[in-house]
């Protein structure tokens, strides 16, 4: 949930570190901080607020000279935001300087034990511990107490560390959370993602669990806990490196939300060859989709909601009886895996804690795990039986918008692939289906380019206190993930709700005048959800309809329609959620919001 960068090489490290964090500020912006070694001891600056703080501070690191050094971004988890608890943090003496990102778990009881042993503490962190840790059993070499303290932390961490009795290095660490490390011909990086190291060099190295690496200016080692030397191959990241500028937009999110139908193209037209759908990846026979009983879904937030969609298009394409898991509770209700049982498990960053921890605890129960990601080499791809990548790029908005549109693509041709196989579904059917899909990326950008008519009706609700999603079925899931769109960014307090649940209790917090979006794209429930809509306008509710071109009807019980084009029901998600999106951000936009940063987030939640 923090951004690490470091740098060691030919050049000025503070500007590059700077360049580094402005790329990971999507990570945490609580606070960030900067070290640099000098040529003679290890300089510090740090500063609470955006990273704009520390720039001015620094003058774009001019003030700190120096080729090596370590910087990073924060998004506070113990201790509130605060210039002393912001990274980097030093041990007693000021000799060692680390970064972190993840908890330590087990810090009180190590912080208890280096008090008594006369350690000062100056900050409410448990990355200080680590520092004190590292120097307690730092005897001039740095690997050697990096392994030891690595062998007493309990919990994830990614760890930059920086010695000024070893200038010339630095080491990087990591347990759960993300780190990579990078070559260019000017030095070597380690950062918390691609987007850092971009704009320097292509070819990166995935550091995994336990593992450490020692960085000089022009090469690299890796060792495991025990020491041992290891060798890792690097991989080439293709993504273009304006895909992580804003590329002339006034925030990240409008321009990812602009590159939706590149993102869907990007992500189906590898995999349909002649008609057919090929998985390649999928690394399933037919047979092997044939003996599939039932799957299980996990996922966190906007990819959950993906998962939601894919329920029901699994179910109702390929007859498959589909479980959808919150990440953060399958564990821990004891979920019941057989031997017939699929689980997929998505995620955008491929780092994310809880879904992590659900792939390891469905593959301690022997079950085949498919990962549906979008970051290549990532925890989550490399862990899974099999991975799926999504082809987004980078996303740096906080609040997903082409990151879901891809995971949505790859749902439907999961669906679609076995559906076919299982025979649940005709050729007819099926080559319509893929005419739909073609269709889509064409069809977004015409919703797309209806902005203008939806910023001026999101202008309205902008003092907005509470606002209701409603949907059936397929429409339902469409309402959580616009929902969560509008209170992520705006901060504006907004439920989704089973259109048929409101007169169960939801009812009574309609006010006259209290919005109400009612999504209503599956024709076989448009009649229910309609009356539905007349049962809260009765109350007061002013009502916004989502749905497909033709029912003009609904003007008359909507106060508010937007029509999306006609495409197959299963497939209507993709397009009902682009309004809901630009409405979230245009209300977010006029209430003065930080739309790409919004407060207490961070992109990648690599922390249970």
């Amino acid at each position: 949930m923090c951004g690490i960068v470091g740098y060691i090489g030919n050049s000025q490290a503070a500007p590059i570190l700077l360049d580094g964090l402005s790329k990971l500020e999507y990570r945490g912006y609580d606070s960030a901080g900067i070290a640099v070694y000098d040529g003679k001891e290890i300089k510090m600056v740090k500063a609470m607020g955006r990273l704009k703080v520390l720039e001015e501070l620094t003058h774009g690191g001019a003030t700190l000279s120096g080729t090596v050094g370590i910087g990073h971004t924060r998004w506070a988890t113990h201790g509130q935001p605060s210039d002393i608890n912001s990274h980097p943090h030093f041990n007693t003496s000021g000799t060692i300087a680390v970064v972190h990102n993840g908890i330590i778990e087990n810090y009180l009881a190590l912080k208890d034990k280096l008090l008594s042993k006369g350690y000062v503490f100056k900050s409410e962190t448990d990355t200080e511990v680590v520092a004190h840790l590292i120097d307690y059993y730092y005897r001039g070499n740095p690997l050697e107490a990096i392994t030891k303290v690595m062998h007493r932390v309990e919990g994830s961490y990614a760890l930059g560390i920086l010695f000024s009795e070893h200038p010339d290095q630095i080491f990087a660490v990591r347990k759960d959370s993300p780190l990579i490390v990078g070559k260019s011909e000017d030095g070597c990086f380690i950062a918390s993602d691609v987007p850092a190291v971009l704009k320097y060099t292509r070819d990166v190295y995935f550091i995994n669990n336990q593992e450490v690496v020692r960085l000089r200016a022009d090469h690299m080692h890796f060792y495991s806990v025990d020491e041992e030397e290891i060798q890792k191959e690097s991989v080439r990241i293709d993504w273009d490196a304006d895909a992580a500028e804003k590329g002339g937009y006034e925030h990240f999110m409008l321009k990812e939300m602009y590159e939706q139908p590149k993102t869907i193209r990007d992500t189906f037209s590898p995999r349909v060859k002649d008609g057919e759908i090929v998985i390649e990846e999928l690394g399933m026979t037919d047979e092997d989709i044939r003996s599939i009983t039932k799957m299980h879904i996990v996922a966190c937030g906007s990819a959950y909601h993906a998962g939601v969609v894919g329920k029901y298009v699994m179910e109702g394409m390929a007859r498959i009886p589909v479980e959808v898991d919150l990440a953060s509770e399958f564990r821990y209700r004891n979920p019941i895996l057989d031997k017939g049982s699929m689980v997929v498990v998505i995620s955008q960053s491929g780092e994310t804690a809880d879904t992590l921890a659900a792939l390891r605890q469905a593959q301690k129960e022997g079950c085949k795990v498919l990962g549906i990601v979008n970051v290549v080499g990532s925890s989550i791809a490399r862990e899974a039986d099999n991975v799926m990548y999504t082809w987004a790029g980078p996303e740096i908005a906080v609040a997903t918008t082409k990151a879901y549109s891809a995971q949505l693509i790859a749902l439907y041709l999961l669906s679609m692939k076995f559906a076919q196989v299982r025979g649940k579904i005709n050729q007819d059917q099926y080559s319509e289906m893929l005419r739909d899909l073609e269709k889509l990326p064409e069809q977004i950008e015409l919703l797309l380019a209806n902005k203008g008519r939806i910023q001026r009706f999101a202008n309205r609700y902008v003092g907005a206190k509470d606002i209701f999603f409603i949907g059936r079925g397929i429409d339902y899931a469409i309402s959580l993930e616009a929902s969560l769109k509008l209170k992520e960014i705006s901060y504006i307090h907004s439920e989704a709700y089973a259109a048929g649940e409101l007169k169960h209790g939801t009812i009574s917090l309609i006010e006259e005048g209290t919005l109400v979006a009612a999504v209503l794209t599956q024709e076989d429930l448009y009649k229910k959800t309609t009356s539905n809509m007349v049962e809260v306008k009765s109350r007061g509710a002013f009502l916004l309809a989502v749905t497909n071109e033709g029912h003009t009807d609904i003007e008359e019980t909507a106060d508010y329609v937007i029509y999306i084009p006609q495409t197959n029901p299963y497939f209507v998600t993709s397009l009902a959620v682009i309004p809901l999106q630009l409405f979230a951000y245009y209300v977010s936009v006029g209430k003065g919001c930080d739309v790409d940063k919004p407060r207490n987030l961070a992109k990648s939640v690599t922390v249970e």
